[in-house]
């Protein structure tokens, strides 16, 4: 699941050194809290969302967390785990024991942890993902071990991961901002049994979509990226034969979609440039009649578009834009795709 995570952030543009995978064991933390003697749901709780601040706060702000509490810029005070200052110690060495490859940071752990049977555990569970990453090909710089890593939410049960963007971006302000975490999950056989009163293993990775969306977009990765092949929709009522001709177009591989719109022309071929197409579909009662489709690349025509001079010219020439027999639709699109490469 950590390396498919991994593939995925690489497969949608994210160069290595640009994003990071961190990964921990909530049965190593309990190992911790265990020997710190935080046996309360209360002061175990506080204890790991104070250790969820550490990238924000820093071990300044987390100790005062994870004592006796903490006022923030603003006047507002929150009240900490009431740990005493040895164990606030132990607590920040274990945080702080990430090392630069996956096999210093396990050494490092088997130190920090201490000698709880949970502990031991959780260090097990590490070792295993470590030596899996290394099978499956994952680099050093792609996914780390970092303790400090622990997912606020309380159903985790054991491994956690989060994914997080290193790139930074000037901002319209003209400061530097890290864009930071973009997903995570973990091991989660308490969440199911929330619902229905029964453990079941159970681990996921979602990615805020939305979020790295955004963040390709303030990176500049957007401009790199060609959109899918619009089908235009001609018929209001029925939109049939554009859907069946992006899913055409889908099964044979090349990203495409149906304007579902109820709009003319003019504001579907502007929605294609929107999108970056690299070319649109068109299928009127003419085109189905004679068992054909009419293709414009949007490419090719924006290019010869240059060189005419009158509105008269451009409809005569129609740039860029011909028509085939349906059968050779595909063929003709994937010509036009990889020409845009």
């Amino acid at each position: 699941m950590i390396a498919m995570g991994a593939e995925a952030l690489r497969a949608v543009g994210i160069a290595p050194g640009e994003f990071v995978i961190r990964v921990n064991t909530r049965r190593l933390l309990n190992g911790v809290l265990d020997g710190v003697g935080a046996t309360s749901a209360d002061t175990r709780l506080a204890i790991l969302r104070a250790l969820d601040k550490l990238d924000r706060l820093g071990a300044e702000g987390v100790a005062d967390l994870l004592g006796a509490g903490r006022m923030d810029e603003s006047g507002d005070y929150t009240k900490g785990a009431g740990l005493g200052a040895s164990e606030v110690t132990r607590v920040l060495a274990f945080a702080q024991a990430g090392a630069d490859t996956r096999a210093e940071t396990l050494a490092n752990l088997v130190k920090a942890t201490g000698d709880t049977e949970e502990g031991k555990a959780g260090l097990v569970e590490l070792e295993a993902i470590a030596k899996a990453l290394e099978a499956l090909g994952a680099p050093e710089g792609d996914v780390v071990i970092d303790p400090s890593v622990v997912r606020g939410l309380e159903y985790y049960t054991g491994p956690v991961y989060e994914a997080e963007l290193l790139r930074e971006v000037t901002g319209e302000d003209g400061k530097t901002y890290r864009i930071g975490s973009i997903g995570g999950g973990g091991r989660y056989d308490d969440l199911v049994a929330r619902f229905t009163g029964e453990t079941v293993p159970a681990t996921g990775f979602s990615i805020g979509i939305s979020r790295l969306a955004a963040a390709m977009q303030i990176m500049g990765e957007t401009e790199k990226l060609d959109g899918p092949v619009v089908v235009l929709n001609f018929d209001k009522e029925d939109p049939t034969s554009a859907l069946q001709i992006a899913t055409e177009l889908r099964r044979a591989g090349i990203r495409a979609e149906a304007y579902m719109g109820a709009s003319g022309m003019r504001p579907q071929m502007k929605y294609a440039d929107r999108r970056s197409s690299p070319a649109v579909v068109m299928v009127g009662e003419d085109e189905l009649a004679k068992g054909t489709v009419t293709i414009k690349d949007l490419e090719m025509g924006a290019l010869k578009a240059k060189a005419i001079k009158s509105n008269e010219e451009y409809r005569e020439a129609r740039p860029g834009q011909f028509e085939v027999p349906r059968a050779e639709m595909v063929e003709a699109i994937r010509k036009i795709t990889e020409a845009q490469k």
